[in-house]
Parts: structure tokens; sequence; C-alpha cells
């Protein structure tokens, strides 16, 4: 079963925010991916705290995010992000230097841990829709860089791997 909360792929005017980009694969049996989201900046506090704050209530409330560091910018000389504020709390973030996988993994409250292909901003709609809706599809056995038409080797198995060594050390 697929969801797609509220995806707005209209044209906005700068500064003005759409409903929250996302499209998931509500099964979570199988698959490199468990949805996708399209975030609206490479801003993490901005989108993070949209995503946390406008996440599907049926499916849970988010506990943790893992990102990709490329997905985002960097702000010269501040610290490393922990925690990202939202409306509905403090979350805790971690990145991994080496990991160019363009997934954000989702901790629920459950346990439960869900992959989501983060879509670039810049992204054209058409193309953000298709890879949206293919990276939702529990059918689904493209890696995403594939998907995002990105050469390079697949890193979709880092997250994963070391999600537990960093939590367990940023706890």
């Amino acid at each position: 079963m697929t969801t797609s909360p509220t995806v707005s792929l209209s044209s906005q005017m700068p500064g003005e925010r759409v409903a929250l980009r996302l499209r998931l694969d509500t099964s979570f049996q199988s698959g490199p991916l468990d949805g996708a989201w399209w975030p609206q900046s490479r801003d993490l506090q901005v989108e993070a705290a949209d995503l946390v704050d406008h996440f599907p209530d049926l499916i849970g409330r988010i506990e943790r995010l893992l990102f990709s560091r490329p997905d985002w910018d960097a702000v010269s000389g501040a610290p490393s992000m922990h925690r990202i504020h939202a409306a509905r709390g403090r979350v805790k973030v971690g990145s991994f230097p080496s990991d160019d996988t363009h997934v954000m993994i989702v901790k629920m409250s459950s346990g439960q841990r869900l992959r989501l292909l983060v879509v670039p901003s810049d992204t054209e709609p058409g193309l953000a829709s298709r890879v949206m809706q293919q990276a939702a599809d529990d059918r689904n056995t493209e890696s995403p860089s594939t998907l995002l038409g990105l050469s390079g080797p697949d890193q979709s198995h880092i997250g994963d791997a070391v999600w537990d060594d960093h939590a367990a050390s940023h706890a």
C-alpha cells in the first residue's frame, strides 16, 4: 500500500512553503527504500523540522534521523548538528562523513526504521514525482543513486551498518 500525504508539485514563490512532499510504501517489507522525501531546500534544520512536524501520525512519531551530509548545505564554522528543533520537540540527528547515500534513515518511536530517498530540492517537479513514486513502490529494487540518475558506488548499506554504533555513542 502506498500512501502519499499531500504531495504538492506546484511551483512555489520564493520563501513560500508547500505541504510536506513525502511518498511512503506503508508495507515496509521489501526493497532498498521505504519511500521518498522531496525537501524544499538544502537547510537541514528547516527541512528536518518540517518532516518531523508533518510526518503522518498514522505511521508514528519520529525519534531520530540519520542523514547523508552531501544532501545538505553546511554552515561554515558551525558545529555539527546533533539535534533539530521542531514544533513537536527536539529530535536527535546524526551523519557520517563518508555517507553519500542520498537517504534519510528515520527511526520511529516504535523502533521501526524507514529508509527515505532524499530527492534534491532543485529537481524538476515531473522527475521528482516519478522518482518518488518508484522509490515508494514495494517492487522497486533500484538503489538511491540509480533512481536519482547518479553514478558511483552504491553506498546504500552504510546507514544501517553503522546506525547502532553511532546512536550508542551519541545517546
